[in-house]
């Protein structure tokens, strides 16, 4: 055959070849404008061993793209996990509330975030910490954010507080570690936390399992019905998977096994359909009611031990995000996002999270945080709001103010907010009833032995680290004061003086 017609054979199967053997599901590779890209292996350069040249556009996109890959970090909460679900009400509590999503039987699509709150990201997730549960209801009505954790209460009952919180558990300024010394020094000076911490320390404050773990809105909102009338309410989300925490001697070697242990666990049962399941339950309590407790039920440190819980629904996770970025690092929630028929309570902790949680997430994420895929409400958007640093809002036209006849937006009266009466003088002092440490002794006493055991054996070990002398038996008398048996165990295993604990914890009023 002549070399000329086999050439020209050489040349119709190289041809057929790059248009019948390449992938049929081979897309394209694009810029960010959309337009195809011919190398992704070599830069453009100004002959074979010149420099690079700066029109090729590619290489500059590719490089600062790279270049601003993260955005802030999350202050708390910052290693976190998410996935799409289901909820569907179950119950009629049109009496309680006239929010859309508890209609019986409706279905409303969630995004659920789960996180650890201290650790960066990253961070190993068998820290002992307690576990944020965020809940993103997109509802008929806009989005309900449910912002949790896997425990009903808190460390502190007022928000101003909060910052020097964060800071004392955080790393230190200056060597960059977390130092049990800067924690228990805010602790020996916050009473309140004896409660929270007493849980955090049992088994049950390390789950081995995201889906093994409850999940709380630790404050109380306000249920309000179609009549206006008004009820508090607490949420409390029950694993069907049931509730399984780690033994002090587990989590080290969890930690050398595989430090995303929740990620992997959770993400695994997913993969095999094995979709996790909570059921929604609340307590309610009438206004009326509120001075009836000898603690202040507004305040987010106790639980409502005597009120009986009520189930109204089930939620269902059921798909992996496609993008962790897109979907987990950058959801935002926060309680102001609320619908009709939930309003936030008089809590002080909660009056302070319903505006920090907005403001931060406009800091990592611009203005137009809720424009975002895994933010977006699932229904249309009607706002004034404007502008703004990547707005991709659908707002048109020139009036972009309101009251106007030449674009009227209706206005409905049944959303405005509830009317409540007030009494007193504006005042900066602490709440009354306060009960430091009674549901903390009753928390330890409902435990079995072996978890005693395990809270003292955990507990004492960062109590043990704490090298002032005054925080550590100011510490010891918190817990002494809520049961002395508890008190006492601690005393022993920290090698401390059991009587100048119990003359420390003698002279603390319960009030």
């Amino acid at each position: 055959m002549p070399k000329s017609k086999i050439r020209s054979l050489r040349g119709l199967v190289a041809v057929t070849c790059v248009v019948l053997c390449a992938s049929p599901y081979a897309a394209q590779l694009t810029r960010d404008n959309g337009s195809p890209v011919g190398d992704n292996q070599n830069s453009q350069t100004a002959g074979p061993n010149g420099p690079v040249l700066l029109q090729d556009s590619h290489l500059i996109e590719k490089l600062q793209r790279f270049d601003r890959e993260r955005i802030p970090e999350r202050v708390v909460h910052a290693r976190g996990t998410g996935a799409f679900g289901e909820f569907v009400s179950s119950a009629d509590i049109s009496d309680l509330t006239s929010a859309a999503l508890f209609a019986p039987g409706v279905k409303t699509p969630v995004f659920v975030r789960f996180s650890t709150v201290m650790g960066y990201r990253g961070s190993p997730e068998q820290a002992r910490d307690p576990r944020g549960f965020a809940v993103k209801f997109y509802t008929s009505q806009g989005n309900w954010d449910f912002v949790g954790i896997n425990w009903p209460i808190f460390f502190i009952r007022d928000a101003i507080k909060f910052p020097d919180f964060v800071h004392a558990n955080k790393p230190s300024a200056v060597t960059g570690v977390q130092d049990p010394n800067l924690a228990f020094d805010f602790f020996a000076h916050t009473p309140e936390a004896t409660h929270m911490l007493t849980r955090l320390y049992t088994p049950e404050g390390m789950p081995n399992s995201y889906r093994h773990m409850d999940g709380h809105a630790v404050h109380a909102f306000k249920f309000v019905n179609a009549q206006g009338k008004v009820v508090y309410v607490k949420f409390h989300w029950k694993s069907l998977q049931g509730v399984h925490g780690m033994r002090p001697q587990e989590i080290a070697g969890s930690i050398g096994s595989d430090w995303n242990l929740m990620t992997n666990d959770l993400y695994g049962a997913l993969k095999k359909g094995d979709y996790p399941k909570w059921d929604l339950y609340i307590q309610v309590l009438n206004p009326a009611d509120l001075d009836k407790f000898d603690y202040n039920p507004l305040d987010d440190t106790k639980i409502w031990s005597d009120i009986p819980e009520r189930k109204i629904g089930t939620m269902t996770l059921n798909r992996i995000p496609d993008n962790y970025f897109d979907a987990t690092e950058q959801s935002a929630f926060a309680p102001s996002r609320l619908v009709p028929g939930i309003e936030p309570s008089e809590d002080r902790m909660l009056q302070g999270r319903v505006f920090s949680y907005a403001d931060t997430q406009m800091y990592r994420l611009g203005a137009n945080f809720n424009q975002l895929p895994v933010n977006r409400p699932h229904i249309p958007v009607v706002s004034n709001n404007q502008d703004g640093a990547m707005n991709i809002g659908e707002r048109k036209g020139e009036v972009n103010y309101e009251p106007s006849t030449l674009n009227e937006l209706a206005q409905d009266p049944r959303f405005m907010y509830t009317e409540a009466p007030l009494a007193g003088t504006t005042q900066q002092k602490a709440i009354h009833k306060t009960l430091n440490f009674r549901q903390a002794g009753e928390f330890y006493r409902s435990l079995s032995e072996q978890d005693k055991h395990d809270l003292v054996t955990a507990l004492s070990a960062d109590l043990n680290h704490v090298t002032n002398e005054k925080n550590k038996y100011t510490m010891l008398s918190y817990f002494y004061k809520a049961d002395a048996d508890y008190g006492s165990r601690l005393a022993k295993a920290t090698n401390a003086d059991t009587n100048r604990v119990k003359s420390l914890a003698d002279q603390l009023i319960e009030n």
